[in-house]
Formats: C-alpha cells, structure tokens, sequence
C-alpha cells in the first residue's frame, strides 16, 4: 500500500516501512506525528483519488531525524562588469519513517 502526501508544499510517495526526506517539520525525534494531507491512497487492486484530499485517510509518521543538507553554492557572475557573488545555503530536513497509512 502506498500514499501521496503533501507537506512542505511538495509530494512525497509514502510506502509502509521507508523512509523519506520532506522540509523541516517542528517536531522532536522519536515522536509521532500524522498527516492528513494525503492526496491518493492506493495498493495492488484499488486507488482512492482525493479531491482534494482523500476523506478520513492518515498517515502515520515517526520522526527519525532532523538535519540538513549539504552545502549548495550559488554563484552569480556578470562578464566584464566585476561583478561576483557567492552565497551558500544549506536547506534543513526532517528524515520521517512510515509505520501506518489508514483509509
């Protein structure tokens, strides 16, 4: 069985038992949290499209880490104007395991 969800404004497939990286959520690690946002809800014969969310769907999530990412540099240049910038960003994460998703 799986789900799409929604947080953070982006997808994510869900399946029972993996792990998915989705953008920081203020919860602690080794809590659970559910989401509501689910979007479709489907297994090997049945899919539930919602519209736009699937009625009294839940997925279950154990936070299993809070970190971020590697740097990422931006670098913008302009050709024979002098002009150089560099910036890094490093964008935060919380690591989620799937224990349950419920129609």
């Amino acid at each position: 069985m799986y789900a799409i969800i929604r947080t953070g404004n982006r997808q994510y497939r869900a399946e029972v038992g993996k792990t998915i990286d989705v953008e920081r959520l203020p919860n602690e690690v080794d809590s659970t949290l559910e989401i509501t946002d689910v979007l479709l809800v489907g297994d090997d014969d049945n899919t539930v499209i919602g519209a736009p969310n699937v009625d009294g769907a839940v997925v279950k999530a154990t936070v299993v880490d809070q970190y971020r990412a590697d740097k990422v540099i931006v670098f913008k240049y302009r050709q024979r104007t002098n002009y150089r910038r560099k910036r890094g960003h490093r964008q935060y994460y919380t690591r989620l395991r799937i224990d349950d998703i419920s129609r």
